[in-house]
């Protein structure tokens, strides 16, 4: 799970949203049906992120000069990941289950709350504009 939040929210937040899905779902255990546990767990990770991106929003950001980046700074996973963060809301939630926390795609399915030939779609849609995304940063270069 803090692999998919690190994903979804980025290696700084990503404990602090860790933290409040479990307190969310340790007040909501009793509600849980226990047919998918670990999707039910997802889905608030994933609920989480998305109230820490709609929070993120709402508050000022500094303005300023920020320092260059060179190209030898970032690792290839970094730029995958950074890529990741740049797709649609569903897709990006798709791919982050599916590789970063490893669910299958009835899980995902379950954590998404759609059926599981729409969890794989919006994971092949959203490998689909990965590459696109790859490959366009490498003809660059």
């Amino acid at each position: 799970m803090l692999a998919f939040l690190r994903a979804m929210v980025g290696p700084h937040d990503a404990d602090d949203c860790f933290q409040e899905t479990f307190i969310a779902a340790l007040g909501a255990y009793e509600r849980m049906d226990g047919r998918h546990p670990r999707a039910w767990v997802m889905t608030i990770a994933r609920r989480k992120a998305i109230d820490h991106h709609r929070a993120r929003a709402r508050r000022p950001e500094p303005r300023g000069e920020l320092p260059e980046i060179g190209v030898s700074d970032r690792t290839p996973d970094r730029e995958v990941w950074d890529a990741v963060s740049e797709l649609a809301d569903g897709q990006r939630a798709a791919v982050a289950l599916r590789y970063a926390a490893d669910l299958p795609y009835r899980e995902i399915a379950a954590a998404l709350d759609t059926s599981e030939a729409a969890a794989r779609r919006r994971v092949a849609d959203g490998l689909k504009a990965l590459r696109r995304t790859i490959d366009r940063e490498e003809t660059r270069r």
